[in-house]
């Protein structure tokens, strides 16, 4: 809802790129100076990880959604992006080789039933396509940077990691404004207060308390427990632009919302399935590094030839 009332009078992209810019430098300038300051410098190969990372999150991510909210309500907008977790189970599943239980695997089918019910919602007209079109890129980039921080060097300290991300994130963000011709559509006197406000609830609550919460969470805990979020972000946005945005909420809309939501809960929930007997640990992909690397290290010492 702080997107949508931010983006009435401030272009989409700007907005974002101000948020994390000023959010991020503040918070580095401040965590940076605390904890192991000589063992945990940020080094060429932290920034390398933060600007992937940051670009994926921030500018893939929420770049998109503040687009699509032009067009699209703030209660379908958090339903849309309440599949993230489908999207990190799916991405775990091909990239890392963790298995599925049962449970989860039938999580992710109901989850994708839901989101195939608001596409519908689409292609009946009710819903600007390209605005969904954005939200559902969103989702995808959110997880596939979620999953790539998981492994990416970076700082111990989390939020260090978390102010880097910001910068990185929101300088991606102000290049795409720039590109986007959005400078020229400013006119900084017809910025309203209640835009103003919610940039500053943005800052404040999305940014230092919600995004450092979640990349915290993405080093210390698993990603089923990360993505417990997605239970109450979609209640919370859908009630909201209802009664205060005054959004017309459709039957379709709930029972989508409800689908996404029940699936999100069977895979988070759900426990990590054991590897069957002589299952290689990783994904194709990793399994295909493996085997590359084992070639080259036989090639160059015929001892560990078999």
């Amino acid at each position: 809802m702080a997107i949508a009332v931010s983006i009435e009078s401030i272009p989409p992209l700007l907005m974002a790129s101000v948020r994390f810019l000023i959010a991020g430098a503040i918070l580095y300038a401040i965590m940076v100076r605390r904890g192991d300051r000589e063992g945990d410098r940020p080094t060429r190969a932290h920034w390398k990880s933060a600007w992937i990372i940051g670009t994926a999150l921030l500018l893939g991510g929420n770049g998109f959604v503040v687009m699509a909210e032009q067009s699209v309500p703030t209660g379908i907008a958090a339903l849309v992006i309440a599949s993230v977790p489908l999207w990190l189970a799916f991405g775990d599943r091909l990239v890392f080789g963790q298995r599925l239980s049962w449970p989860a695997v039938l999580g992710l089918g109901i989850g994708f039933a839901g989101v195939a019910l608001l596409v519908g919602q689409a292609a009946a007209g009710n819903v600007d396509p390209r605005g969904l079109g954005m939200l559902l890129a969103a989702s995808l980039l959110w997880a596939a940077g979620s999953l790539y921080s998981r492994r990416a060097p970076l700082p111990k300290r989390p939020l260090v990691g978390a102010g880097m991300e910001m910068i990185a994130g929101g300088l991606s963000l102000l290049v795409a404004s720039a590109l986007s011709g959005e400078f020229g559509r400013l006119e900084v006197s017809s910025i309203t207060f209640e835009s103003a406000a919610g940039l500053a609830y943005l800052i404040v609550f999305g940014s230092w308390v919600g995004f450092t919460a979640y990349v915290w969470l993405l080093q210390n805990a698993s990603v089923s427990l990360t993505g417990t979020y997605a239970f109450v972000n979609p209640v919370i946005a859908v009630l909201l632009g209802w009664a205060i945005l005054g959004e017309a909420v459709t039957a379709r809309t709930l029972v989508a919302g409800g689908v996404i939501v029940i699936g999100v809960a069977l895979i988070v929930t759900a426990r990590p399935a054991k590897p069957l007997p002589g299952e290689v640990a990783g994904g194709p992909a990793v399994r295909g590094r493996r085997r590359w690397r084992l070639r080259w290290l036989r090639a160059r010492q015929p001892e560990l030839q078999p």
